[in-house]
């Protein structure tokens, strides 16, 4: 969503830009109107908009992919009933974005409900004409000079050449419908309400409908008496932004520098198809880096504490990550070992909304074999994995990278995987993919100190969690790790780096960077067996 947000106010700031320079000073209203109204809600599609063709403009640089755990050592855990294991609350994160967002909603609502009420106050006076097309309302003492919708607004106070004057004017406002699109904008005002790019859109769109009623006017009107007129009339307007006002000190200069304007070349025309290239470029930029399809799990069928869970968990992941948190500090929270998140409701949903978020991390789309991973794992209920579980035995020792029961995590997302020295030969994509994978376990295996968690005095089950790329020449780079000891950080780092040089990866025939992230397990001393729990 906040990647969605942020396109939407980076088009709308093109849209703006491109009318301040090339359209602003044009006096083909008309057309100016056209384009107020048509680029904010195209700012809101084009992120919607995906073209592959275009997204093959500008190939990925870099591909994600999570290699299995390397085991070091006999490691074990133990699958444990659920049912009879502790639960543990979860910590759930408020989501203050969310609270201030609706509180400038409320903000903002109230304010466009006390404009109105305001606006109502006047339609409580005499009517002075009445017709199909439109009705004058005269508000007594007052020098006002408004439309909404089909009513006009007159204060008794003006002279009789001035309400003639005016009611030319507000006809054009009435005839042309200009009441819908302020109050368009102010919906947009009250839904985005942070925008401040939708303000600037309300007061450009504002002007452009004086312009339009003036330009109608000055053709039965002599110029110079009609913009003689607005210098010399008190002001006295009321402050509501969604009424066509005539008397408006910020737009009397503009309408007289307009009025005064000469009527722009038919050729100036021909600045609108800036639009096209500029709608181009945007569609380019978003299926460039948006070709993928979020991946989320199905939660219609869980139960409303299931759903909560899900969601809260959902909200939390995505506030350590609003403020930068780290591969490596989420996979701390979300990323359970499997002995640990079978234990309880909490961990199991924990751990499935990081799978989700690992899945929308990668640069995959819906023909990625990555995309047709997760079925078993992602839409099944805990009360789903506790029946299968029961199916099982008890107590069982299994290796840790030994996952099956969860779901396979896929080797690579790329067209062509980097190649480890020594696999340039297999054949066929999984043997391709197996064979790299059991090299760099292989590797990780004979020259990572297994000793060291004992003498840093760590006992059980001890996980690293390394990110590290091979780049676009196939060297190791940006080398990260995460763990319980700076030292076993630094061991993993340095292991890592002493990985050969490879045949780097592709992506659409180009060599592009891969980033890994690798888990690592070891276990200083045997975990005990639990008793069976029935």
């Amino acid at each position: 969503m906040q990647a969605y947000i942020i396109q939407v106010v980076l088009f709308q700031l093109l849209f703006i830009v491109v009318y301040e320079v090339l359209l602003k000073k044009e006096t083909f209203f008309s057309y100016n109107r056209g384009y107020l109204l048509l680029t904010p809600v195209l700012a809101f599609l084009i992120p919607f908009l995906k073209i592959e063709l275009l997204g093959n403009v500008i190939p990925d640089e870099t591909i994600g992919v999570m290699l299995p755990e390397v085991v070091l050592g006999n490691v074990i855990s133990q699958s444990v009933d659920p049912g009879s294991a502790e639960i543990n609350p979860a910590i759930t994160t408020f989501n203050w974005w969310a609270l201030i967002y609706f509180l400038g909603v409320f903000v903002s609502l109230f304010i466009f409900v006390k404009k109105y009420v305001s606006l109502s106050q006047m339609f409580k006076f005499q009517q002075i004409w009445i017709e199909k097309e439109f009705k004058i309302i005269e508000i007594p003492n007052s020098t006002i000079a408004c439309t909404f919708f089909k009513t006009i607004f007159l204060g008794a106070s003006l002279s009789a050449e001035e309400k003639q004057s005016i009611i030319s004017h507000e006809q054009i406002h009435v005839k042309q419908r200009h009441s819908i699109d302020l109050l368009f904008f102010e919906l947009l005002r009250i839904v985005f309400w942070f925008n401040p790019l939708v303000y600037i859109y309300q007061s450009h769109i504002t002007g452009v409908h004086e312009f339009l009623a003036d330009k109608e006017v000055v053709k039965h009107t002599e110029k110079k008496q009609y913009y003689q007129q607005l210098l010399n009339t008190a002001f006295n307007t009321q402050n509501i932004s969604f009424i066509n006002q005539f008397f408006s000190h910020s737009l009397i200069k503009k309408r007289i520098v307009m009025l005064q304007k000469s009527q722009s070349k038919t050729i100036a025309k021909f600045k609108y198809f800036v639009l096209v290239p500029l709608i181009m470029l945007m569609l380019t930029y978003t299926s460039a880096t948006s070709q993928t399809t979020d991946f989320e799990i199905n939660i219609s069928n869980y139960s409303e504490e299931d759903q909560k869970l899900i969601k809260d968990y959902r909200n939390e992941l995505q506030n350590m990550k609003a403020n930068g948190a780290s591969f490596f500090e989420i996979a701390d929270v979300f990323m359970i070992d499997k002995d640990e998140h079978i234990k309880s409701k909490e961990a199991f949903y924990r751990f499935k909304v990081y799978i989700e978020n690992m899945f929308n991390e990668t640069n995959k789309k819906k023909d990625d074999k990555l995309y047709e991973i997760s079925e078993k794992f992602q839409n099944q209920t805990y009360e789903d994995y506790v029946a299968y579980r029961k199916t099982q035995p008890i107590i069982e020792v299994v290796e840790v990278q030994d996952s099956k029961d969860f779901m396979d995590v896929p080797f690579a997302v790329v067209d062509q995987i980097p190649i480890f020295p020594g696999c340039e030969d297999v054949d066929g994509e999984g043997a391709m993919k197996d064979c790299v994978s059991k090299k760099i376990q292989e590797h990780v295996q004979k020259n990572f100190n297994t000793n060291l968690g004992k003498e840093l005095g760590f006992t059980g089950v001890n996980r690293v969690i390394v990110q590290f790329k091979i780049d676009k020449n196939g060297d190791i780079t940006s080398v990260r790790a995460r763990a319980p000891h700076p030292e076993l950080e630094t061991e993993a780092i340095r292991v890592i780096n002493t990985l050969p040089k490879m045949i780097p990866g592709k992506q659409k025939g180009k060599e592009v960077g891969v980033m890994y992230s690798l888990p690592i397990v070891f276990q200083v001393e045997k975990v005990k067996e639990v008793d069976e729990k029935n």
